[in-house]
């Protein structure tokens, strides 16, 4: 197999999918086709709300590509990075045949998207040394091959670790796994990384992809604006199994909104300020008390392991500060994750950290 299509389910490779009233490319005066309203609910103060949304808005398509480095025929828009997982899974993966891959500790929605699919999970663990949890990207593959894996989720940076992958290893398998799996790097925290995006190369590697999303960095996860960057086939045909109408009006237009030079402008500003504060919460957590380890992180978050991380967890929740506690992942019964705050809030976390037991439950 070459055609990355050709890593679709059989039974979908002719599949045409759901055909809309908005997906006939007609023109005309007066719509009548999608029986929708004749008139306006009264909330919808410029009657625009009556029509149904583009399926892939245009104009939205051709923002994201600019920022991301892509055309637009290579760029799903769907509800969050979630729905492009979903999407992936269930076209490439027969039930109780195919497989996922996935290296935890990482984002728990691969496994879900795979167990609600009927796909096998394939675990390579990420490996706790010295400094830093590490990928042996070498046995990503070597367990991919041999268990036969249709979807290998790589997560750079990492969450909840907060780690990066060297791209040119990443290049290596997905060059190594070329008419046998996808490899699909999620970005979700990518612009608070010190590496470039993988998304401008996956013209040049049909069986990359690439996920991310406007949920983060831009401070819109309300929005629910996500996209898959990859082969312009997949997209297509991703899109023939997709919902009729994923991303609702409001919500491109918002996009739209968040794209432009000054709102950009914002962004990365508040990036800068957020990798600034992340080192500075970092250096002053690994000098507390009780505080076993902080992971050097280049997303939005910190991971720490704890002597105590009930009572970590409990000052915290005493402070009216609430994290994420990941002690139910493997590997991780002693860690919680912080996200970076304004300086305010990250002060308030070292102060209730560095609470005396009595305090913490007072």
């Amino acid at each position: 197999m070459n055609a990355v299509t050709d890593l679709l389910r059989e039974d979908l490779r002719g599949f045409m999918g759901y055909s809309s009233a908005r997906s006939q490319f007609v023109d005309g005066s007066v719509w009548l086709n999608a029986n929708e309203a004749p008139w306006p609910n009264a909330v919808d103060a410029d009657a625009s709300l009556r029509r149904y949304p583009e399926p892939q808005p245009q104009l939205l398509r051709e923002a994201l590509a600019a920022l991301y480095g892509c055309k637009p025929a290579q760029l799903l828009v769907g509800r969050g990075s979630d729905e492009a997982i979903d999407l992936l899974v269930r076209a490439l993966c027969t039930p109780a045949r195919d497989a996922v891959l996935v290296t935890p500790p990482v984002f728990g929605m691969y496994a879900v998207c795979a167990r609600l699919q009927g796909a096998n999970v394939i675990e390579v663990p990420l490996q706790d040394a010295d400094a830093d949890f590490i990928l042996d990207l070498q046995a990503v593959g070597d367990s991919a091959l041999k268990r036969g894996a249709k979807l290998v989720f790589l997560c750079s940076p990492g969450n909840p670790a907060g780690g990066v992958l060297d791209a040119t290893q990443v290049l290596a398998l997905a060059q190594r796994l070329q008419g046998h799996a996808l490899v699909v790097v999620d970005e979700a925290y990518i612009e608070y990384a010190d590496l470039p995006s993988l998304a401008p190369l996956v013209a040049q590697h049909a069986n990359l992809a690439v996920l991310r999303t406007l949920s983060k960095a831009h401070a819109l996860p309300g929005v629910r604006i996500g996209c898959l960057i990859a082969d312009p086939a997949l997209i297509d045909m991703l899109r023939r199994c997709q919902a009729p109408y994923p991303v609702p009006a409001p919500c491109a237009q918002l996009a739209l909104l968040a794209l432009s030079s000054e709102a950009q402008a914002r962004t990365a500003s508040t990036v800068l300020a957020t990798r600034e504060a992340r080192s500075q919460l970092l250096a002053s957590m690994q000098q507390l008390p009780g505080v076993r380890r902080v992971y050097p992180s280049q997303g939005n978050f910190l991971l720490a392991r704890f002597e105590d991380a009930d009572l970590a967890l409990a000052r915290l929740l005493a402070a009216g500060i609430v994290v994420r506690d990941m002690r139910a992942m493997p590997h991780l019964t002693d860690a919680l994750r912080i996200s970076v705050g304004t300086p305010a809030q990250n002060a308030r976390v070292l102060a209730a950290l560095t609470r005396n037991r009595t305090e913490a439950f007072a």
